[in-house]
């Protein structure tokens, strides 16, 4: 049992190199559409102060996320969706 478990570790490293130099195409991707940060607080009408506390980041953070400089990830993104689906919802429960 251990030379097989073995063995499926090295085939799968050897796939990864291949994936990795481009002679070999993964078995599947994951893309993610960026958020569109600015639309997502105009349709709250919320300045982007007032947005960028609701959501609990720096002014600058929103300002680089609406300008392209910087994309929000992890929580953040996941954050950006739900605000983006259920605005009212978040509303209520972020807001003091």
């Amino acid at each position: 049992m251990k030379d097989e478990l073995f063995n499926q570790l090295v085939d799968s490293i050897q796939e990864a190199v291949e994936i990795q130099q481009g002679t070999k195409e993964p078995s599947r991707k994951f893309v993610y559409s960026p958020v569109d940060v600015k639309a997502i607080r105009k349709k709250l009408k919320y300045s982007q102060s007032q947005f960028a506390m609701m959501i609990g980041v720096s002014l600058r953070t929103l300002q680089n996320w609406e300008q392209g400089r910087r994309h929000p990830d992890g929580p953040a993104q996941a954050l950006l969706r739900v605000v983006e689906k259920e605005p009212e919802a978040v509303k209520k429960a972020l807001t003091v």
